[in-house]
C-alpha cells in the first residue's frame, strides 16, 4: 500500500504543506499542496503569532490534499522554537503566543543573573544565551496569566493538540527552552525554582518519530478532511533541517539557511565547556540520540528586512546580482548585534551602524546587500573556526540547506572565505527532514543515515569549490579584530 505523507512546515514568515510518498525504488518526489503567509502582529503593542490564521491555513491545506486524492496521510509539524501557549485546567488556550521577536525580553538576561549566575544556567543547559529563549520569556511573563495556566506547549506541540486534542512535549524543540538539563535530560528543578514554577507545567516529553494521534474531523466540522495520523517528528524547524542534511561520512558541518543562520555539527554527547559558553554555542538535542552543537546567526533576516523595504522592487536574486558588481568589504558588522534582531527599519539601522564606527555607509540596495553578504560569511568562518576547536574536528565540507542554499553568491563566497567546499541544497531540507523522520517511524527507513542516503539520490545538490584569495585573508583578519 502506498503511503502518503504530509510535512506542516510553518516559519517566522510563511507556511507550507508538502506532500511526498515512496516510490518502488525507496526514493520520494515533493509536492507542494499549500503554502501561506505568516507574521507576527502587533496586538495591545505585544507582538503576537496569528494562531487562528495558522490553524485556518493548515485546515484549508488538508481540503487541498484530499481534493488531490490523499484521503489518508501521515502528518508532522515544524515549527520556530522557544515561543509557548499557555492553556488553562480546560485547555483553552489563556491568549495568543508571544512572538520571540518581542521586545519584553530585553533586560532578562540581566535579571536573570542576579538570580542564578549565566555560567551556572549554561553549564545546567549547554544552551547559548539569547534574550528570547523561553526561561527568559517565562521570567517576564505576566503573573497572573503564568498563576492561571495549566499547561504550556510550544507552538509545534500547541498546533498539534488543537487538531489531536492530545498534549505533548516534543524534545528538539524542548531543548531550545533552557530548561532541560543537558545531564539528566529532565527538567532542571533550580532553573524552574528561579521562575517559580515546577515540571507539572510541561506534558510528557516525546521523542521524534512517536505516534501522537487522529486528526479530529469533527471537530472542524466545515472542512473536507483527510484521515490523518499525527507524528511527532523533529519539531523544531532546525532538529528537521539537520535530519534533511544530505550528508555522508563525519567531516562536514552544516548552516541551515533562513531567516535564521544555524551552523553546526551533530555530535554524540553535548558540550557545555568555558570554551564553548564564551563563544555562545549551544547544544540542541536532536533525532536517534544526536545533539546539535550550533551557533545561531543572525542570517537572511538582515536581507529579508532590506528587500522588504524596498517594497519588494528586487528580488532576493536580483539583490545578489547586485551584490556581485560592488566592491567587497566596505563595511564591517557584528551582524548578531542584538540591534538588527527587529529594528523598525534595518536600512537604517546598518547605515547608523556604520556611521557610527566610522566606515563607508551602504546607500544603494546592492551596497547594502553587498554589506550584508560580506558579512554574513565572514560570520560564517569565524564560527566555522570556533566550531573545529571547541569540537576537536576538522572539516572538509560544508552543507547549506535551507531557503538561504539557493543564493548562489552567497555560497561562493562562503566557500571561498572559509576556504572550504560547500555542497548546497536541498532548499526544502526542513520539510524533507520532517517527511524523513515520518517515513523512518513507520518503517520506510530504517535508520537516519539510510534517510539521507535517500535524500542524495532524491534531490538536486550543487558543490562550490574555494576560491581563497589573499584579499580574503586579510578581510577575515580584519572583522575578528573589530569583533574584539
Amino acid at each position: 500500500m502506498l503511503m502518503n505523507y504530509l510535512a506542516i512546515d510553518i516559519g517566522a514568515s510563511s507556511g507550507r504543506l508538502i506532500h511526498a510518498n515512496l516510490n518502488e525504488l525507496g526514493n520520494f518526489e515533493l509536492q507542494e499542496v499549500h503554502r501561506f503567509k505568516n507574521g507576527f502582529e502587533k496586538v495591545d503593542g505585544v507582538a503576537k503569532w496569528p494562531l487562528t490564521h495558522l490553524v485556518t491555513e493548515i485546515l484549508k491545506g488538508f481540503e487541498k490534499a484530499k481534493q488531490q486524492g490523499i484521503t489518508e496521510c501521515y502528518v508532522g509539524i515544524d515549527t520556530w522554537g522557544v515561543d509557548y501557549g499557555l492553556l488553562d485546567a480546560d485547555g483553552n488556550l489563556l491568549e495568543a503566543p508571544t512572538s520571540y521577536r518581542d521586545d519584553r525580553t530585553k533586560e532578562a538576561i540581566a535579571h536573570f543573573d542576579q538570580k542564578m549566575p549565566l555560567d551556572k544556567l549554561y553549564q545546567k543547559t549547554g544552551i547559548q544565551l539569547q534574550p528570547f529563549n523561553t526561561v527568559f520569556q517565562l521570567l517576564v511573563e505576566e503573573k497572573e496569566t503564568l498563576a492561571n495556566a495549566h499547561r504550556l506547549l510550544l507552538m509545534p506541540d500547541l498546533l498539534g493538540y488543537l487538531f489531536t486534542g492530545k498534549a505533548v512535549t516534543e524534545k528538539t524543540n524542548a531543548s531550545t527552552m533552557q530548561l532541560l538539563n543537558l545531564k539528566t535530560r529532565k527538567w532542571d528543578p533550580d532553573i524552574l525554582a528561579v521562575l517559580g514554577i515546577d515540571d507539572t507545567l510541561f506534558p510528557r516529553i516525546t521523542e521524534p518519530g512517536q505516534i501522537l494521534g487522529e486528526l479530529q474531523t469533527e471537530q472542524f466540522p466545515k472542512y473536507d478532511l483527510p484521515k490523518a495520523t499525527f507524528i511527532t517528528i523533529a519539531s523544531h524547524d532546525t532538529a528537521s533541517a539537520v535530519v534533511g542534511t544530505p550528508a555522508t561520512g563525519k567531516d562536514w558541518a552544516y548552516i541551515s539557511s533562513g531567516t535564521w543562520s544555524l551552523m553546526g555539527v551533530e555530535i554524540p554527547e553535548g558540550i557545555s565547556t568555558k570554551e564553548a559558553f564564551d563563544a555562545n554555542f549551544t547544544n540542541e538535542w536532536g533525532v536517534q540520540g544526536t545533539i546539535r552543537f550550533l551557533k545561531n546567526i543572525m542570517g537572511m533576516w538582515l536581507i529579508q528586512e532590506v528587500a522588504r523595504l524596498q517594497d519588494g522592487a528586487y528580488s532576493f536574486a536580483e539583490l545578489a546580482e547586485m551584490a556581485a558588481q560592488e566592491a567587497p568589504f566596505q563595511q564591517l558588522i557584528n551582524v548578531n548585534d542584538p540591534r538588527f534582531l527587529n529594528p523598525k527599519n534595518m536600512i537604517q539601522e546598518l547605515q547608523d551602524y556604520c556611521k557610527e564606527t566610522n566606515q563607508t555607509i551602504p546607500h544603494t540596495p546592492g551596497q547594502l546587500a553587498r554589506c550584508i553578504y560580506d558579512n554574513l560569511a565572514l560570520c560564517y568562518a569565524v564560527e566555522l573556526e570556533n566550531l573545529a576547536r571547541i569540537t576537536g574536528k576538522e572539516f572538509h565540507k560544508l552543507h547549506i540547506v535551507g531557503g538561504g542554499s539557493n543564493n548562489t553568491f552567497l555560497n561562493q563566497l562562503t566557500a571561498d572565505i572559509c576556504n572550504i567546499e560547500v555542497e548546497a541544497g536541498p532548499d526544502e531540507a526542513t520539510a524533507i527532514g520532517n517527511l524523513m523522520v515520518q517515513m523512518i517511524a513507520t518503517k520506510g527507513y530504517g535508520t537516519l543515515q539510510l534517510a539521507r542516503e535517500a535524500i542524495r539520490d532524491s534531490v538536486s545538490l550543487t558543490t562550490f569549490h574555494p576560491r581563497h584569495t589573499e584579499e580574503m585573508t586579510q578581510a577575515l583578519a580584519r572583522y575578528k579584530e573589530f569583533l574584539i
